[in-house]
């Protein structure tokens, strides 16, 4: 391979006087002195416009939800690594290595930020690429089968494909997931954060209140608790109860305002199970609440 000429080395010099080849004594340019520092700024800014156009070049063949400026942004710190790595003495021009490194930083922060794997994007494009070619042949949108056919493989495996690839979409929360007649829409992101939503704190004490209102069910007589039943989840009247247990519809209006007494003692009581005798306390004041606030019921059992 024939030396470099020295016109060549002089034009190099003149235009980047930063990145000075090496000469006979191979020894490497002082690149932190102020006039290195200064070139090598001056240089930046002049390729400034190769990582936006590399960015958008790259950007063209990606979804749309990757933003340009996160490419741009990745692209100019694989031109700060060029310059700060480039070594006038491989005989490459910068802009070419800049360029080259540009394009590798950029595909390297797609890959991290990337959760599929490469099979998995390369399936997509294949669903893709068949789906397009069956769109211009037929003139309208192909089925399943007809885009399983194009790919080679049958229905199921093709549905199981689709399996795969769903984990690579992505939604927004800024997209609008219901329009009104009004004109006013609501994105996705409103719809998570609506102000009727029960917070997880409501959630919780929900909850822990059916738990302890149903261990005090459990602690009722039998009567009682097939009162409630029948009439809170079966949805039946106080006469039709009193027509299933054979009793009055008085006496069925006494026993539910009973057990609606018991149920009220048992849950201000502390502790999520009472022993018996503090059931048997809880019960008689429940009858006791029951006898003074009701009178119209008759005698109480």
């Amino acid at each position: 391979m024939s030396a470099t000429s020295p016109a060549l080395n002089s034009t190099r010099a003149h235009s980047y006087p930063g990145f000075q080849p090496a000469r006979a004594t191979r020894r490497r340019p002082v690149r932190n002195s102020p006039d290195a520092v200064e070139e090598r700024n001056r240089v930046l800014l002049e390729l400034l416009p190769e990582v936006r156009h590399v960015a958008r070049k790259i950007h063209r063949r990606l979804p749309a939800q990757i933003p340009l400026e996160d490419l741009y942004q990745t692209g100019v710190l694989g031109l700060v690594d060029a310059l700060s790595k480039f070594d006038p003495r491989k005989n490459v021009q910068i802009q070419t290595y800049a360029k080259f490194r540009i394009r590798g930083a950029i595909l390297d922060g797609l890959r991290e930020l990337d959760w599929g794997s490469r099979d998995q994007r390369r399936k997509a494009r294949d669903v893709e690429k068949a789906e397009q070619t069956l769109r211009v042949r037929l003139g309208r949108t192909p089925a399943q089968g007809e885009i399983a056919e194009e790919m080679g493989v049958t229905l199921k495996q093709f549905h199981h494909l689709l399996g795969e690839l769903r984990e690579l979409s992505v939604g927004s929360l800024e997209e609008v997931a219901k329009s009104s007649e009004d004109g006013s829409e609501q994105t996705y992101g409103e719809q998570l954060a609506a102000p009727a939503a029960e917070s997880p704190f409501e959630s919780c004490a929900c909850a822990e209140t059916r738990e302890r209102l149903a261990r005090a069910i459990q602690q009722l007589p039998e009567k009682e608790q097939r009162v409630l039943s029948l009439y809170y989840h079966e949805d039946l009247t106080m006469q039709e109860i009193g027509e299933v247990l054979s009793l009055g519809e008085s006496r069925i209006s006494q026993i539910h305002t009973l057990a609606m007494g018991h149920l009220r003692a048992l849950l201000q009581s502390p502790g999520a199970k009472p022993a018996q005798d503090s059931t048997k306390k809880a019960f008689a004041r429940g009858a006791s609440v029951i006898r003074k606030t009701d009178t119209r019921q008759g005698e109480m059992p």
